[in-house]
Order: structure tokens, then sequence, then C-alpha cells
């Protein structure tokens, strides 16, 4: 199946059972000033979850579902692997509460809870013929309790005991987003093992100070990343080979088959997350969202640099646009999305070309932790090569900058940035 036929499989699957399907929201946080972009598919329902807002009212219904564009920097230096991206898709549904008969045959328009969530995303993933691997549920840390409701939900659906994984704090139990926000335990399903869905169960309050209150009302909120979907669906080598990766993959190995595998990676990567961020409104600067932007758009001319391609960037667009554009309607603004992309090429175009230059003449790959983050800093300061490009040619040359390099390169930034404020 290829991922069209997923995305109506999935939306129709929900909205059957009572969901209201609802389009994604932007890359831009709408009402929530915690977050600078939108990182997972409950943020725009944040304010359902703790009753600011009526589901009823605006839906009809307590159910939701929809495939949500995120954007997360959290890995971005680990994009060039077999599965991290900075830009997926997450698809989710959603339950506001309060808890109605939690009965997985009841279609309705009241909340739900585990035993329904549990159970439809295991229906879903069998109608789909693929096999769970094993399965993670909270083990209880502190004074949260160890979830056996979902243990023995997974037992009953015919999970073996010894697949029903216990983890803690840090492996299941999800949120908030920003500072503060719903968050809870988890369940997590594995697939090839893969990380496939995650089925988040809202029952506390996270305060800004760390605190956690119980909600009145516990809500679903589950999440399962299309890339990694799709991988196991086509079976796949990695997330890059699945078809949200055409034509964008073809068009470039047509320019140049030659292409390094973690080079190539990072552009399919980095190109379709800057279209995606500059189509919702965010644009190049040094602040906030647009330093986002602009992070990922000199990575990206870094490599398209490497391999000459860097003119060849309209075709690219053109690539995401062609496999994404009927299903978000403002990626077709492709003069906007080039002219933003184009004008920050050609500005940082003399910053890199005697940034390189500058980087092969000092760095000869035997300096000392100390000397490497003194070259570094003096790589930014006195010919602007950024640190990410920096450890980006580290990276090529095989070489690691470490902890030791970062708190020197730190350092004398603090001390350059103070020196500076103060003239």
């Amino acid at each position: 199946m290829n991922s069209e036929e997923i995305r109506k499989e999935f939306l129709a699957f929900f909205e059957k059972r009572g969901h209201k399907v609802i389009a994604s929201s932007s890359l831009i946080p709408g009402d929530d000033p915690s977050v600078l972009i939108t990182t997972a598919g409950m943020q725009q329902f944040k304010k359902y979850f703790t009753r600011e807002k009526d589901p009823i009212k605006d839906f009809g219904t307590q159910r939701t579902t929809s495939i949500q564009k995120c954007f997360r920097t959290t890995d971005i230096e680990e994009v060039g692997d077999e599965r991290h991206l900075t830009f997926f898709e997450m698809l989710g549904n959603f339950s506001f509460g309060p808890v109605g008969s939690d009965d997985p045959k009841d279609f309705g328009v009241s909340g739900y809870f585990k035993r329904s969530a549990i159970c439809w995303a295991y229906e879903f993933l069998n109608n789909l013929g693929l096999k769970i691997d094993f399965v993670s549920v909270f083990k209880g840390e502190k004074n949260i309790p160890y979830d056996s409701e979902s243990f023995n939900i997974w037992k009953e659906l015919g999970i073996d005991e010894k697949k029903i994984m216990k983890f803690g704090r840090e492996d299941n139990f999800w949120g908030p987003t920003g500072e503060e926000g719903p968050c809870g335990p988890t369940t997590e399903i594995y697939i090839d093992n893969i990380e496939v869905w995650n089925i988040v169960f809202n029952e506390y309050y996270q305060e800004k100070s760390g605190n956690l209150k119980k909600l009145e009302f516990p809500g679903v909120d589950t999440g399962m990343g299309f890339e990694r979907l799709m991988k196991v669906i086509q079976k796949t080598a990695t997330v890059f080979e699945t078809d949200l990766f055409e034509p964008l993959r073809t068009r470039i190995l047509e320019i140049n088959p030659n292409i390094q595998v973690r080079d190539l990676r990072i552009i399919l990567d980095h190109t379709r997350a800057s279209v995606f961020l500059i189509s919702d409104g965010i644009y190049p600067s040094n602040l906030e969202r647009g330093y986002v932007l602009r992070r990922i758009l000199r990575r990206l001319m870094l490599k398209l640099n490497k391999y000459n391609l860097t003119d060849k960037i309209d075709i690219m667009i053109k690539a995401v646009i062609e496999k994404f554009g009927n299903i978000y309607n403002n990626l077709k603004n492709y003069d906007k999305i080039y002219e933003v992309i184009n004008k920050e090429f050609k500005s940082f175009e003399r910053t890199l070309k005697r940034g390189l230059k500058m980087f092969e003449k000092y760095i000869k790959g035997n300096e000392t932790e100390e000397e490497l983050g003194e070259k570094l800093f003096l790589l930014f300061t006195s010919f602007g090569l950024p640190l990410d490009i920096s450890k980006e040619l580290l990276k090529e040359k095989e070489m690691k900058f470490t902890e030791i390099s970062n708190h020197v390169f730190s350092k004398l930034f603090e001390e350059h940035r103070k020196i500076s404020k103060s003239s």
C-alpha cells in the first residue's frame, strides 16, 4: 500500500469510530506560546484536554483524528542515520473525556480511555497485516502508579507476557509539550524493532514547577510516525526509501547518482523540512523560528554545495510540492518558497565558500580537544563559519566534537559576547 492509501485508511478507520477528522494545524503553534514550532499531533488540542475549550461545541464529539505536520530539532545532528528526521507527519486519534463506556464497539461521541485506544490500535495494525513484536507499559515511578490496566488489556489481546515490557518515566511517560500541559503514562507498540505507535494516557497536568496534578477528565493522545509506519509496511531499509520521499529522492539521484548515503538523507530531510516551514510562514532570521529554518537551510546548502547541486534547488522544491501539494494546499506557492530559499543561499554563499577554505587551512586533524574548540571559535568569529557547519565538516573528516571542545568554544563565545555588549 502507498502512503496516500494509508492516509485514507487511517482517517476513515477512526471517523467510523465517532472521530471528527481535523486538518493539520500550522507548524507555527496558534495559541501555545510555550513552544516555538509544532512538535506533536496533540498540540492543537491542548486546550481540549484541559477543558479550556469544549470539544462538543467545536467538533460535535469528544473524539478527533488527524495527520499533523511536526518539526523537531532535538535530533538534528542525528539526521543522516536510518530513521531520524526533523520534519515528519504524525497520525493520531484523541479523546477529551469524560470517559463513556470505554467499549471498543462504542462508535459514539463520548470520551474513551485505555481499552478502546489499545484495542483500536491493535485492530488497525492487524488490518494492515502487521505483526507486533512487543509492547511496553509504564512500570510506575515515584508517585505515579504502575499501569497494570494496559498490561492486562494487551494480555487479553493475545500478546505474550514476555513481550509486554515495563519501563519507567524516561521511556513510558510522555509530555508535556512546552513548559507545561497535559501528560501521562504511555504504552508503545514496536514492529520490526521500531517504535511505531505511542499511546499516551493524559491523566495529569504538569505545571511549570514540574508538579503534577490530576486532570479533571483523563484523555487519550496517540501518535504514530507516518514515516516509520510506511517503512514497516513497505519493508524498506530505512524511512528514506518509502514513497513519502518520492519523487524527491528520484530527482536528486537523476542529477547525481553518486551522492553518499548520509548526505543524501540529510538533503532529503532538510529540503522537505524547509519547504514545509516556509509554506507555513516561517522565514530565515537570527531569532527563534527563523533561526531554526536558517540552521536547516545552511546545513542543506553545505551538502548541496559539496555535490554542485545548489542551483538545482528549484527542481527539489517542485518535487516536494508534487508529492504533498494536493494534501497541503499552502505548499503550492512555489514562487515564494523558491524566493526565500534562493535569497538565503545567496546571502550565505560567500561566507560558506570562505569558511570552507579556512576550515581546510586551520583544521589539520591532530588538534587536542581544547585546540579544536579554540580553532572552531576562530572560524566562527573571524570568518563567520557557524558551529553547526563546522561540526558537520568534522564528521566528514571522522573527527569528534567533544564536550571539552564544546566547553572551550562556549567559554570563548561567552567572553566574546560580553566584550561586544560592553563596547
